[in-house]
């Protein structure tokens, strides 16, 4: 199946590990030029060098963190004095600390508000206006399963991606008419490195297997895959939707 991705200009946050990582490489492998972004040069150079690799399309690799408003800015600057405009936004961040209610101090919800939903409407901000140009594009926001289903001890987590999905949901109504698709995707337990912390910090976790139909916990590239969907043209009439890639964990129908 063809997704129409070649050379399309993708930005990812957040991806040079992790779930952001294998959206990056999945679009890469379906020819679109990424956009690559993480907090560790290093880290971010060896991403970029694997993904050029494997994918043999342009990738950028853009240093910084998206909960900071000056990074945010230079990130924007950077790609769009490079690239003019972008195609595909995904919006990425890594999660707030895990705990409960009386754990948290009123800056520790700031810096969940910045990092979580800040960031996401200051990128979007940066980038909608040459998607409307153009009169097409695709919107896409990473947040969680909490969405729906509230997981427990991420108090942070549940509250603030909320608000993101609220987000998405109404500009999908807003922008739909220059062709740009706005949709929110929830991983569920995924094998990355912030499952494999929170697990080391509550081991019990690794008992939400059970809770699973599929019982096990999802991998990357499953993830990958369908967010790679619905950045394509074959997703041209799917928009304002909140889509679980969860194993089948969160319970509720609709």
């Amino acid at each position: 199946m063809d997704f129409g991705l070649k050379n399309k200009t993708a930005f990812v946050g957040a991806s040079s590990q992790g779930l952001g990582k294998s959206v990056a490489m999945e679009l890469a492998l379906e020819g679109a030029k990424v956009i690559i972004n993480g907090r560790d040069k290093e880290t971010l150079e060896k991403t970029k060098d694997e993904i050029a690799s494997a994918s043999n399309t342009e990738v950028m690799a853009v240093a910084g963190d998206l909960a900071n408003a000056e990074d945010r800015k230079r990130i924007v600057a950077e790609v769009l004095t490079k690239f003019g405009h972008i195609d595909i936004l995904v919006t990425n961040t890594g999660g707030p600390p895990s705990g409960k209610f009386e754990d948290f101090e009123q800056e520790d919800w700031d810096k969940a508000y910045q990092l979580l939903l800040g960031s996401a409407v200051s990128i979007i901000r940066s980038f909608i206006p040459g998607m409307k140009e153009q009169n097409w594009g695709r919107i896409i926001s990473i947040t969680s399963q909490a969405v729906k289903q509230p997981v427990e001890n991420l108090i942070l987590s549940n509250s603030v991606r909320a608000s993101v999905a609220g987000l998405i949901k109404t500009l999908a109504a807003e922008v739909g008419e220059y062709n740009i698709t706005v949709n929110n995707v929830m991983p569920g337990y995924t094998n990355t490195q912030r499952l494999k912390n929170l697990i080391d910090k509550n081991p019990d976790m690794e008992n939400e297997k059970k809770d699973i139909p599929l019982r096990r916990f999802g991998e990357p590239g499953e993830f990958a895959a369908a967010v790679t969907f619905l950045a394509s043209e074959r997703a041209s009439y799917i928009t304002g939707v909140s889509l679980a890639v969860d194993g089948g964990w969160i319970k509720n129908i609709l």
